[in-house]
């Protein structure tokens, strides 16, 4: 069954177009902060969980998952009631032992959407619509894709021996040292609409977020990094605030900023976010975010609890003062 989405209001926006890549809490994170400074977001999301309730609905009805492109509607929710209310309940997960434990609404609700359209982007326009969602959630892909990584440092007798490792959950949680990363189908077709947000964004923003399995996957989607790449949109990269276990442990700031180089070979950069407290060697990193043709900017955007976590407002605040610079 094929329908047409719901109508789209297209209001003079006061902000900048900006475009975020990723998925999950990193890009959950920007998505929040963003909406404060611009009332043109859109997110182009990572659609390689194999996970959890997404991984079960992604197997059982062929779909792309749903879990990330869940998470950016919730975080676009707006701050009165109704938003509030939506972005809990798209969040929440059934317990128990049925066959329902462990699924989340929204990924359920998404899924009936893309059943009742017969289309991926107009399923997520009507969630997003039915939510209030400031904003707009694209899928990076228009199919699931698989996140393939080479690995090192997984036998103790050769540490130099080169693994093959498949999947998002493994390849996130692996022991070893990620050395390279692709995805599976090498010729999956990017989502026009994600391509089309690109090339008309005024910023683009890469992270924070799991960095193999979520900023740098997306970009490795044929067409993707070339958008983005031609794009006359100013490029942010906001950097986590710790290493992952597994997917980055031992990586510094600057560490994150070469593999992102390597991984995609000429990606301009315009600005790198980070912050002060997080950061030992600030001219180090700043001579790796100088290599991609970017400045660094520090600004204090860490959470006062002290977890690795973004706190919104600061980041907010810190996305005001770049996009105006």
């Amino acid at each position: 069954m094929s329908s047409s989405g719901p109508a789209r209001r297209m209001p003079q926006t006061s902000g900048r177009r900006v475009v975020a890549l990723g998925g999950g809490h990193g890009l959950a994170a920007s998505l929040r902060a963003l909406r404060r400074v611009t009332d043109d977001v859109t997110a182009v999301v990572a659609v390689s969980d194999d996970g959890g309730s997404s991984g079960r609905l992604r197997r059982e009805f062929d779909v792309v998952p749903p879990g990330d492109l869940r998470m950016a509607l919730a975080a676009l929710c707006g701050d009165d009631s109704w938003g509030r209310t939506w972005s809990r309940v798209v969040q929440h997960r059934f317990a128990g032992n049925g066959p329902l434990a462990g699924h989340s609404l929204g990924n359920l609700l998404i899924t009936a959407l893309w059943e009742e359209t017969g289309d991926i982007v107009t399923g997520l326009d009507w969630v997003g619509a039915l939510l209030g969602a400031h904003g707009r959630v694209l899928p990076v892909a228009t199919e699931p894709l698989q996140v393939v990584a080479d690995v090192i440092g997984l036998h103790p007798h050769d540490p130099n021996i080169v693994e093959r490792i498949t999947g998002q959950v493994e390849v996130a949680s692996t022991r070893g040292q990620v050395v390279a990363l692709r995805i599976e189908p090498a010729d999956a077709q990017a989502c026009s609409a994600a391509l089309e947000a690109i090339t008309d964004a005024e910023a683009i923003v890469l992270g924070p977020g799991s960095w193999f399995t979520s900023v740098l996957a997306p970009m490795l989607v044929p067409g993707i990094a070339d958008a983005v790449q031609s794009s006359r949109g100013r490029v942010i990269v906001v950097l986590n605030l710790a290493a992952q276990p597994g997917e980055t442990s031992g990586f510094s700031p600057h560490r994150h900023l070469e593999v992102l180089a390597a991984q995609v070979p000429g990606l301009r950069v315009d600005t790198v976010l980070a912050d002060p407290s997080r950061v030992t060697d600030v001219d180090t990193l700043a001579a790796a975010a100088s290599a991609l043709g970017g400045r660094l900017v520090l600004a204090p955007v860490a959470s006062r609890e002290g977890t690795p976590h973004h706190d919104v407002d600061l980041l907010a605040s810190a996305f005001g003062g770049i996009l105006v610079g």
